[in-house]
């Protein structure tokens, strides 16, 4: 009892060092500049003001930002999803030459930092005219090497025999995936759906390369844009801030029981 009362107090202070910035933040968007650099400082607001929202609306297209991240974010994660199930699929239960080491050969694509890859990508991108485009921050991002390790172990928890039975009742693989292991996989789905939409929002770099027009920028670049409005008003740059956070923190609240069962299937296969 001592030890679990103990762990219990540890979680909650780990948990609440993690959300107090988050919340500071939030107390602070609801405060009029007087009182943000009053003294003593006050982590309270008196009241709720509204001003810093209705400034943020009126500085920079949040809007148009915010939509843009839900696009790309949203285009990645259903072509992560697909692209990566159907590796897995490949990679668990089909048998062809050189699978372990072409398998190996994804796995080592994780070692490999992406801002060494980002030049490559950009020229690429910028031959073929897809500069300030949504096809420019989806189309690299089409695949994931995270994504097909995590769907190839769950699918190592799924016995062959039953793709075997579904081959001699005349199921195809492709029906076969479709009909019988897509919909066996929602929990790993899922998982990989909020990990994918989730990294996906909260790019910054790539973003910053290959936009330069405000109305296709995402909302990681757009918000940067606060710092040289109204002075650099800390209220406005807060309520920014949480206009930014919340929907990734939304859907995290939403699909953490399926990011964890996701992250755990499937964790004892080799």
């Amino acid at each position: 009892m001592i030890k679990k009362i103990g762990l219990y107090g540890l979680n909650i202070v780990l948990g609440f060092i993690t959300i107090a910035p988050l919340l500071y933040a939030l107390c602070v968007s609801f405060m009029p500049q007087d009182q943000i650099f009053s003294f003593p400082p006050k982590l309270i607001p008196k009241g709720i003001y509204f001003g810093n929202y209705e400034e943020v609306l009126k500085s920079v297209p949040i809007i148009k930002f915010l939509m843009n991240s839900f696009i790309v974010s949203l285009g990645i994660t259903i072509f992560q999803v697909i692209t990566s199930s159907m590796a897995a699929f490949a990679f668990s239960f089909l048998e062809f030459k050189g699978k372990k080491i072409l398998f190996i050969a994804v796995l080592a694509t994780l070692m490999i930092p992406v801002e060494t890859t980002m030049l490559s990508n950009y020229l690429t991108v910028g031959s073929v005219g897809w500069l300030d485009s949504y096809k420019a921050l989806i189309v690299p991002y089409m695949c994931s090497a995270m994504g097909i390790f995590m769907m190839r172990q769950y699918y190592l928890t799924i016995p062959k025999e039953l793709y075997e039975a579904a081959k001699i009742d005349g199921c195809g693989s492709f029906k076969f995936f479709t009909r019988i292991l897509f919909p066996l996989s929602r929990p790993v789905i899922a998982a990989f759906g909020v990990y994918s939409f989730l990294a996906s929002w909260n790019q910054y770099l790539w973003p910053l390369l290959v936009t330069s027009k405000q109305s296709s920028r995402t909302v990681q670049i757009g918000i940067s844009m606060l710092q040289f409005s109204e002075n650099q008003s800390f209220g406005l740059i807060m309520a920014g801030i949480v206009m930014v956070v919340l929907p990734s923190v939304l859907i995290f609240i939403v699909g953490q029981k399926h990011l964890i069962e996701g992250m755990t299937s499937g964790a004892v296969k080799g």
